[in-house]
């Protein structure tokens, strides 16, 4: 049986109280990894829309023999949405539920409950003079209570919409602790949930990406030509943080959880800024430690920590600058372990896509043959200060997603291209050799050395351009780990580190790749590369595992054994390449006892780093390990397969030459094309058209409308629930390979039973919207 990841790399926008409707698409992606999981296992779930993502895999199964096990390994997200990723990340890694965030949306995102107690209305003649400010606002015919509103919520709306006018004006009518003490309080509810089965694969990184802006900002210098540096203010903050699949992991301690949760979601003018102080009092009331506290604010403080502290700093909401946070998730793509078939899927979740926060109302609709007027005073601040770098398009974070796919696509046609001639001069090299069709782990080793000579030969000087390319990597790799193992933990530091390094490198000879005469590679660059070049065998297994992929599709006799076998050598001799690529290796081996000096010591003795490094990796012993279980697997398939596998593994150094400088150095791990996916109100429509205007709630009141009624918080989150299932069934049905498709019908039946199941699951909890109940078991019968 194949086995292929789809691994989904979540955006989740900003949206103020569509927040709610987030949670409910987010609950769904976890419902459909927790699936995923259970049918990895073998093991049952209760009834939910999870049984059912459960059915639609063992579908697809079944349609195409290949396993799908589903996961988000990355996660960005920017104010509400900010919070959901923190939330479902943590879920990911623990196994816990998100029952407790659901509450959290339900119970407390309400005005009553996130108004400061400083700034409510102490009677109902508090700011009598507003009384009439809120009267206009909901009372008047055709308001938007009157609209929008069911009449059996109208009195609810009014009432907190009159607190909410009569609060202190000029400041923000939000409590910014008591928001931080609602954000614990979700996630100490969640630490004493059950832990069940951790939702990434054991070993996979998670990544958590939350941005936060710097309200004053911190200065940034540029190098330029002329003058040589200059100062530049820098307001954006990305919160990053990283978990690692395995029993009793955690992303971080609660309070760093909350500090970004809550500093990511500081809307302006709603909630007041927020700042470290803020937090430390909230855990002094509450009598609760952050034993991480310090190291917490260094990691991802590091500015206001060079500067004498990170208590003074102002952070406000991270949508005011990056409402659609794509780049860090980009950003997280490199160096990404692919044990198996990758399909990699951007899935960002648009709560109100074309909908701006402010617009004319209806009384103000302008005439076609009118030009509209200039917009006033203080719509013009607001529209400044908001809705214009919150909801810019994101057609440049597509483009760079497009481009990097169209790069791999070009890689994967020259690959193809070359594939005649390469697989010519392996033949040439090779074909004369008695036992090529019997290969064992000492012969394999032998051609491989053989082909790299003779790659690296007939390269020419392409081989020197190619040679500098990749000791260039290593360098950098080796200062980025050498800086972790020996405590360079600031800017200055790290760069009199690298420079260091480099001119070890220089000093070993190594800045001459290719000798003088004669092509090929010099001594001293060879014993470099193979023990350090950590890159290049993964990118070889990779190959061949792509290789195997062509193979498996194309028309054959290969039995299901022999393909298991060759995946199962492929994928496990990845293995201890790629756990090398993790500074937790080394630090488990025992790196600080391998004899390089600590700080600024280490920059004295970088030989030693070298030395130290290159003998905890011993690549030559896990090379001999590889090759004995490729030679193995290789030895169970037929002649003609047997040997397209060999030639695709000896020959990597000619499309290694040919190809890594086109990638700039990168080499994908994950090297294949990526694909981007939305979850929006527009796009799911199985059930009901006519996207956010007609099915959310939230939209109203600048999209506070939430805010104001439980009855609107049930309806956006069972909305969320529904659109969520949707579209992650029609995005896990498009896994399938071309030509594979399930029984005509078949996804229209799962996704109406999951949403009953949705809705019988949720009906018991939501008790406000009965109505909307009936109308949609009507609508999806």
């Amino acid at each position: 049986m194949r086995e292929k990841e789809l691994r989904l790399a979540l955006v989740c926008y900003g949206g103020i109280s569509l927040a709610v409707y987030m949670h409910g698409i987010t609950k769904e992606v976890w419902h459909l990894t927790r699936a995923s999981r259970a049918w990895l296992d073998g093991t049952d779930l209760p009834d939910g829309s999870a049984a059912i993502y459960r059915e639609l895999l063992a579908l697809l199964e079944d349609s195409s023999g290949t396993r799908l096990r589903v996961f988000s390994d990355i996660i960005a997200g920017a104010s509400a949405g900010g919070i959901n990723g923190v939330f479902l990340a943590q879920a990911a890694l623990t196994g816990q539920s998100l029952d407790p965030l659901t509450d959290l949306w339900l119970e407390c995102a309400d005005v009553e409950h996130l108004m400061d107690p400083d700034a409510r209305p102490l009677s109902r003649f508090t700011k009598f003079w507003a009384v009439p400010i809120a009267w206009m606002a909901s009372k008047r015919r055709g308001s938007t209570i009157d609209e929008t509103v069911e009449a059996g919520q109208r009195d609810e709306v009014r009432r907190k919409l009159s607190n909410f006018v009569r609060a202190r004006w000029f400041e923000p009518p939000f409590g910014g602790a008591t928001f931080t003490r609602l954000v614990l309080d979700a996630l100490d509810a969640m630490e004493l949930s059950e832990r069940g089965p951790v939702l990434i694969p054991a070993g996979q990184p998670l990544d958590l990406m939350v941005t936060v802006t710097d309200y004053r900002g911190y200065p940034e210098r540029l190098t330029l030509n002329s003058p040589a540096e200059v100062v530049e203010t820098e307001h954006r903050l990305v919160f990053n943080f990283r978990g690692v699949g395995q029993t009793g992991a955690s992303l971080d301690e609660l309070p760093a959880l909350a500090f970004a949760a809550r500093a990511t979601a500081s809307f302006p003018g709603a909630f007041p800024p927020f700042t470290v102080r803020e937090i430390d009092g909230v855990l002094a009331e509450d009598g609760r430690d952050w034993p991480g506290r310090e190291a917490f604010l260094k990691r991802q403080l590091p500015h206001a920590e060079a500067i004498g502290g990170a208590e003074d700093l102002v952070m406000i909401d991270g949508s005011v600058l990056a409402n659609a946070p794509f780049k860090p998730a980009i950003a997280a793509l490199k160096h990404r372990p692919a044990r198996r078939e990758v399909d990699r899927r951007f899935v960002y979740i648009d709560p109100k896509p074309g909908l701006r926060s402010i617009h004319f109302s209806r009384d103000e609709a302008v005439p076609d043959d009118q030009v509209p007027p200039l917009p006033g005073f203080f719509a013009t601040i607001f529209k400044a200060l908001s809705d214009i770098p919150r909801e810019q398009p994101i057609r440049d974070n597509v483009e760079t997603i497009a481009n990097l796919s169209q790069r791999i696509r070009r890689i994967q046609r020259i690959v193809d291209s070359l594939r005649a001639e390469v697989e010519e001069r392996v033949e040439k090299l090779l074909g004369r050799t008695f036992f090529l069709d019997r290969p064992t782990a000492a012969r394999l080793s032998s051609w491989r050395a053989k082909a790299q000579t003779k790659a690296a030969e007939t390269a020419g000087f392409a081989y020197a351009a190619y040679g500098h390319l990749k000791l260039a990597n290593i360098v950098e790799d080796i200062a980025t780990l050498a800086a972790t193992l020996t405590g360079a933990d600031n800017a200055n530091l790290r760069r009199r580190l690298r420079s260091a390094l480099w001119e070890e490198v220089r000093g070993r000879g190594l800045d001459r790749i290719s000798p003088v005469k004669g092509g090929g590679a010099t001594p001293e660059a060879i014993a470099f590369f193979r023990a350090h070049d950590l890159r290049f065998r993964i990118r070889r297994l990779r190959s061949l595992a792509r290789r195997l992929d062509e193979r498996v599709e194309a028309p054959g006799q290969v039995s299901d054994a022999a393909v298991t076998a060759m995946y199962k050598a492929i994928y496990e001799g990845l293995e201890p390449y790629l756990e090398r690529e993790s500074s937790q290796f080394y630090i488990a081996r025992g790196a600080s006892d391998v004899g390089w000096p600590q700080g600024a010591d280490a920059i004295e003795h970088v030989g030693a780093i070298f030395e130290g490094i290159g003998a905890l990796r011993d690549l030559t012993a896990v090379d001999a390990e590889v090759d004995e279980r490729l030679a193995s697997a290789l030895a169970l398939l037929p002649k003609a397969e047997r040997r397209d596998m060999l030639f695709a593994y000896v020959g990597f150094p000619f499309y290694d030459i040919a190809t890594l400088p086109l990638l700039q150095g990168e080499g994908n791990d994950e090297f294949d094309p990526i694909k981007i996916d939305r979850i929006a109100p527009d796009d799911a429509t199985a059930i009901r058209g006519g996207g956010a205007a007609e099915s959310l709630k939230g939209i109203q009141f600048n999209s506070f409308g939430a805010f104001f009624s439980r009855a609107y918080r049930e309806n956006d989150y069972l909305w969320g629930r529904l659109h969520g299932a949707d579209r992650l069934i029609d995005i896990v049905a498009s896994t399938l390979p071309e030509g594979k498709s399930p029984p005509p019908g078949a996804l229209t039946e799962l996704k109406r039973r999951a949403f009953h199941a949705i809705l019988d699951e949720e009906e018991p909890r939501l008790t406000r919207i009965g109505d909307l109940f009936a109308e949609l078991r009507a609508e999806i019968a």
